[in-house]
């Protein structure tokens, strides 16, 4: 009987103590900040597939398809264009191994995709300039990176609070009112806006990548401050 007792009490005290917070006159907004992130490591995903010399030749039909040039002298020339470039091997990681189903009777062609860890976009110009385009299937930027991440998270967290401030702030003022304490802060979920290019990308033009340039992410932050006279 006293521990019934004893629960009862304790709901009741968390329902005046809840009311005790609502009643009060208060005014609740939602702030918002966008950070753009500047990225010190571009993660560019090149998937390579062994194709026959006959797809190139601008005469043969598919079913006269016989000089299969092999994965492995793919994979070399890609590697020599790479060192050209200047990326190191420890650079270059294997990303998954696969096969490609062509048509029934006909062989599989195998394929190979490599995630290489860059740190300029120019780059994937000078790759796009030293590779031979026969044997890549897709070539596009994947994740970007940067070391200062956290912080960057810290700088949008604290704007957002600050935009929440200076809208209640003013919307208050308007009614002839004061803006008082903060009751509550909700952190509500942030959207990553980073784009991701899906497409083959052979361009050789810097601009293409402009808009894969920056990480931009959005931070939202609920605030209820008390109203004062």
């Amino acid at each position: 009987m006293k521990t019934i007792l004893l629960v009862i009490a304790m709901t009741m005290f968390g329902i005046f103590s809840s009311q005790s917070q609502t009643n009060g006159r208060y005014i609740e907004v939602t702030g918002t900040s966008e950070i753009e992130i500047v990225p010190d490591k571009i993660h560019y995903i090149i998937e390579i597939r062994e194709y026959f010399e006959e797809e190139f030749d601008g005469e043969s039909k598919p079913e006269e398809y016989r000089t299969k040039v092999p994965l492995s002298e793919i994979e070399q020339g890609l590697q020599e264009a790479l060192t050209t470039v200047g990326i190191p091997k420890e650079a270059v990681r294997t990303q998954e191994i696969g096969d490609y189903w062509r048509q029934q009777g006909q062989d599989f062609l195998v394929s190979k995709k490599f995630d290489i860890t860059l740190t300029d976009f120019n780059q994937i110009n000078e790759i796009v300039k030293h590779i031979d385009t026969k044997g890549i299937h897709t070539m596009h930027i994947g994740e970007l990176e940067s070391k200062d991440m956290l912080s960057y998270h810290q700088k949008g967290k604290i704007e957002a609070l600050k935009a929440a401030q200076r809208k209640a702030a003013y919307l208050v003022e308007a009614l002839g009112k004061k803006l008082g304490d903060v009751i509550r802060i909700v952190e509500e979920g942030s959207g990553n806006m980073l784009p991701l290019a899906q497409s083959n990308v052979f361009s050789s033009d810097a601009a293409s990548f402009d808009k894969f340039r920056t990480i931009r992410k959005n931070y939202s932050m609920l605030v209820r401050f008390e109203i004062v006279d």
